[in-house]
């Protein structure tokens, strides 16, 4: 047990000294990877308390995926040579309000699921709910999700669908002098367009651009 409370302590002062470090961080790409450790502190907490399903998740998903991407576009964009012109400028930039106007909604809503959860009446009932030692959590977490949230769980992956197709539309750009391939133009191609018969004549050449 005092193995455990050492490991759970440690885990837990990282996690804090890394996520008010990606805050204080002047480098956004130091700020990025101070997340990345922030996540894997996260996710070795929820192993130690027996959500290894949680954990792992988080593993995957946030440091080998979301994190790292986060790198990859901070690197490409090189943000840390760009000037904080927000404050310094004279221009007025609409982006502080916007940024300040969302803030607020979040923290209102985190207000709101936190007294939702105190004052909810299956809580109780929920907490005294018999836990199977043979099942483990993601059978448990997958029985849940493909039964009764179903719907929500297809909702989603549309939501990501069409998130990804309209960074697709966002981010293409048309560049000439770059030779294309017309998919539809290939396979719509008749035989008689594709082969062409030429009498050539003797000590004769042809002409392919004819």
């Amino acid at each position: 047990m005092i193995i455990h409370a050492v490991f759970f302590y440690t885990f837990s002062i990282v996690a804090i000294f890394s996520s008010v470090m990606v805050l204080a961080s002047k480098n956004t790409v130091h700020s990025v990877f101070f997340l990345i450790l922030d996540f894997i502190s996260i996710s070795c907490l929820f192993i130690m308390i027996g959500a290894e399903f949680l954990g792992m998740m988080m593993l995957i998903v946030y440091v080998g995926a979301v994190a790292v991407l986060f790198l990859f576009v901070v690197m490409m964009l090189n943000v840390a040579q760009q000037k904080n012109e927000w404050f310094a400028s004279t221009k007025s930039s609409t982006h502080i309000p916007f940024g300040l106007l969302f803030s607020i909604i979040i923290f209102f809503e985190l207000i709101i699921v936190v007294g939702g959860w105190k004052y909810k009446e299956n809580v109780s009932n929920s907490l005294s709910l018999d836990i199977i030692s043979e099942t483990t959590n993601t059978h448990s977490i997958g029985n849940v999700l493909y039964t009764e949230y179903i719907h929500l769980f297809q909702l989603s992956g549309m939501i990501l669908l069409v998130s990804m197709i309209g960074a697709i539309v966002l981010t293409f750009r048309k560049r000439s002098g770059i030779k294309r391939q017309s998919y539809f133009k290939q396979i719509s191609r008749e035989r008689n367009e594709g082969v062409e018969l030429v009498d050539v004549k003797n000590k004769e050449g042809i002409k392919i651009d004819d």
